[in-house]
């Protein structure tokens, strides 16, 4: 079990940057904005995660290994967190299309799902890391009210 000081200063930056860019989703002026700093903002999570845990493979000396994303990194070194390391993995792709300025490359609904999930997955991963988990920012609370109204008018609800 680590503790927040004997945690590397790399750790801290990256918990501090995830933070950071979850506000950024949460105030986010439009939605592909806000799935993206959702998504940033795990992967900076990952990444304290693995400036905290991982360990430099192999000599200078030997082959070079393919690089490996964060994701599959993640699950490597802590195989307790595959199914997160999956899931944002799989959104990499929306994360880049929004990034690129497409409008129709995520819903409202997944962006605010993605805040959420970046948001309670930074909390499991401080948690990891054997720090106490950050309280959640009321403003996610009005992300999550089922009775928010969308930001269009002309969105049709199934029902």
């Amino acid at each position: 079990m680590t503790g927040p000081f004997s945690l590397p200063a790399t750790t801290h930056a990256y918990l501090a940057r995830a933070a950071e860019s979850l506000h950024e989703a949460v105030v986010a002026p439009d939605v592909p904005t806000r799935y993206a700093c959702a998504h940033v903002a795990a992967l900076r999570a990952a990444a304290a995660l693995l400036a905290a845990r991982a360990r430099p493979a192999g000599s200078p000396g030997s082959r070079r290994r393919p690089q490996k994303n964060a994701w599959v990194l993640l699950a490597e070194v802590a195989p307790e967190l595959t199914e997160w390391a999956t899931f944002f993995a799989a959104g990499a792709g929306k994360r880049a299309a929004a990034e690129a300025g497409s409008t129709r490359a995520v819903t409202e609904r997944e962006a605010d799902d993605l805040v959420r999930d970046a948001d309670r997955f930074l909390g499991v991963v401080e948690q990891a890391l054997g720090l106490v988990p950050h309280v959640v920012s009321p403003q996610l609370c009005v992300l999550a009210d089922p009775r928010r109204q969308p930001a269009r008018s002309s969105r049709v609800r199934a029902g």
